[in-house]
């Protein structure tokens, strides 16, 4: 199933995995983009049609259902939205499962429950097939310009043999531990994603209703203790009011429930997540959801009557 590439000097060859991508979505589409730039021969399903068309002009094949992609791949990777979805992909009449031929190694990028990641390996181990739990963090500039990182659950051989691949799409491969470990990984990464976004909401909307510029004090949180991620990405998103999505207020609050039901099975303690998932909540009932996440700081303009960019064009 691999083809024969020669190398840039010619003197040597080396094995190209076929690629099937399944799920072409806001982070998707980047990243089997990037797969096909660095010379991969990729398959392409998505369960919404019209969403292949700039991989097809890069070179990308769409086929007809995620089992006709494990047909013809060595390698399938999904970026799929939720469990749900996750369930028809996999387990569908024309899924991954009907079609995967032995040797196959199935990879899920997805953010889903560890439960559900375990119950996938568990499936594909029971067909000859490898899996691996490989969810990312980075949003779509990430996905888009190959610098995701992927953090991995999954046997370490079977890592290795897909790492190249893996490394196509990111800058970084984290391996976790056995399956499902990316997954409790991902979730507790994006508890501190949610909960640094709402604070720096939060203190922005101190500062505005202190009579602070929103652009100084955004430098000054880059600058000292409180610098972080979500300062540097979501800082500007927020002084602009500019909500175009990198990863949306939905998936957020999608994340943040996993990981309040994974925290209540670990009986781990959490006021902070439990904090954050009812402002996203309240985010949600605002009619934020198909927004960036970021656009949660909206709620906090409302409660104080101005931007929080600490302009004179105040909401009252």
């Amino acid at each position: 199933m691999y083809n024969r590439v020669k190398s840039l000097t010619g003197a040597e060859e080396m094995e190209m995995k076929k690629i099937g991508f399944i799920g072409l979505g806001v982070m998707g589409l980047g990243m089997a983009a990037n797969l096909l730039k660095g010379g991969y021969e990729v398959a392409v399903y998505n369960r919404t049609p019209g969403k292949a068309g700039p991989l097809l002009a890069l070179g990308a094949t769409e086929l007809e259902s995620p089992s006709a992609i494990a047909q013809t791949a060595d390698v399938v990777i999904t970026m799929i939205s939720n469990d749900n979805a996750i369930h028809d992909v996999y387990w569908g009449d024309n899924g991954i499962f009907a079609g995967a031929r032995s040797g196959v190694t199935l990879i899920d990028c997805s953010t889903i429950s560890p439960t559900l990641a375990k119950e996938l390996a568990n499936a594909a181990a029971s067909i000859g097939v490898s899996f691996l739990d490989a969810p990312v963090t980075g949003s779509k500039p990430a996905a888009e310009g190959g610098t995701l990182v992927f953090m991995v659950g999954g046997p370490a051989k079977v890592l290795k043999g897909v790492e190249d691949v893996l490394l196509a799409m990111g800058r970084k491969v984290i391996p976790m531990g056995p399956n499902g470990s990316g997954s409790i990984a991902k979730l507790a990464h994006n508890t501190i994603v949610g909960i640094n976004v709402v604070a720096l909401a939060e203190g922005m909307a101190i500062a505005a209703s202190g009579g602070i510029d929103g652009s100084a004090f955004v430098e000054l949180v880059q600058s000292g203790g409180a610098a972080s991620k979500a300062a540097e990405m979501k800082g500007p998103k927020l002084l602009e009011g500019n909500f175009d999505v990198q990863f949306s207020l939905e998936l957020m609050l999608k994340d943040l429930r996993l990981s309040s039901v994974l925290a209540d099975s670990l009986h781990v303690p959490t006021p902070m997540l439990e904090a954050t998932k009812s402002l996203f909540q309240i985010g949600e009932s605002l009619g934020l959801s198909d927004l960036d996440m970021s656009s949660v700081g909206q709620a906090y303009e409302q409660w104080i009557g101005r931007k929080l960019s600490g302009r004179s064009d105040n909401l009252h």
